[in-house]
């Protein structure tokens, strides 16, 4: 079954590719498996991520900017994610609905994810299914998180390049300080340009940037986009690849994915750990020792770590 699956998704089946991320999102062990043998065929896809406030048309821009991809013929991942219900456990996944035109593409591969209880809006499976469509062998991957806010400045560890979107009308001055977005955005766009006082917003994102950026040498631009009609979404591709030009030429690209894969092979196996120290069958008594005084937490904590570490 993995061997027709895997042959299925070499040979290009979307069906299959949709498979296996399912397989990770159920946290099937074959599904980790198959995860990683297609690891050896990634890195070739640019990771861009779209972030901002909720309302501020990141679906709309995301569908928009597909279009201008595919326009160039590019393969194009799309992973979108929805909040997902403290109640339920279930999410909206609209995703696929706002971009509907576009996800009967067979140059397009849509997927939406819940967060899972991720404060940073980006679970484990959703890191996955980019790993999956970069091996699918996708040119481009967009990653649409669901809104910013302080805990989501984690796209910055996953993404090449990250554009902030925001729209007039939201107190931007204090939505950009709150939310850090003038440390992690690489590109800033003001979409729905067509309401309110746009070219103030603008004004201000240009005021803020020129205090200093995360990426010396990089100054991020600020575009002006319509999504809804298209309009602008040209120049925020433009910019993006000028921002991706400006990576590779310098060599931030690869040491910004150095990077990236050490903090992930230590996030990985901090889970891992964790989630052994928890199964840990002597935890009680620990916990029992520690509670009556008869041990202190440090010491308790050695000796839990020796026994299921060492």
């Amino acid at each position: 079954m993995v061997e027709k699956l895997l042959a299925d998704f070499r040979a290009g089946d979307k069906v299959a590719a949709a498979r296996i991320i399912t397989m990770l999102e159920k946290g099937d062990p074959k599904g980790k498996e198959i995860l990683k043998d297609l690891y050896k065929q990634c890195g070739r896809g640019y990771v861009i991520g779209l972030t901002g406030p909720a309302g501020a048309g990141k679906s709309t821009l995301t569908d928009a900017l597909v279009k201008e991809l595919r326009k160039k013929d590019y393969r194009v991942g799309v992973v979108a994610i929805d909040p997902t219900s403290p109640f339920t456990g279930g999410a909206l996944l609209g995703d696929r609905i706002r971009m509907g035109d576009i996800a009967m593409d067979p140059g397009v591969f849509i997927r939406s994810m819940g967060t899972r209880g991720n404060l940073g809006g980006l679970s484990w499976e959703a890191r996955d299914a980019l790993t999956v469509l970069d091996a699918f062998g996708c040119d481009y991957l967009i990653v649409e998180t669901v809104g910013a806010g302080q805990s989501q400045v984690e796209v910055e560890k996953v993404v090449d390049t990250v554009v902030m979107v925001t729209v007039p009308g939201l107190g931007d001055d204090i939505q950009a300080n709150k939310a850090g977005i003038m440390e992690i955005g690489d590109l800033y766009v003001v979409n729905k340009a067509d309401r309110g006082d746009a070219d103030q917003v603008v004004r201000y994102l240009e005021a803020s940037l020129e205090l200093g950026h995360k990426t010396e040498g990089w100054q991020p631009r600020v575009c002006k986009t319509i999504a809804w009609k298209g309009e602008g979404v040209a120049d925020v591709l433009d910019a993006i690849t000028a921002h991706r030009s400006f990576l590779e030429e310098t060599g931030k690209l690869e040491e910004m994915r150095k990077i990236r894969t050490y903090e992930e092979i230590i996030a990985r196996a901090r889970k891992m750990v964790i989630d052994e120290l928890k199964e840990y069958k002597g935890i009680n008594e620990i916990v029992e020792r520690v509670y009556n005084r008869d041990q202190d937490p440090i010491t308790a904590a050695e000796e839990l770590v020796n026994s299921v570490v060492k």
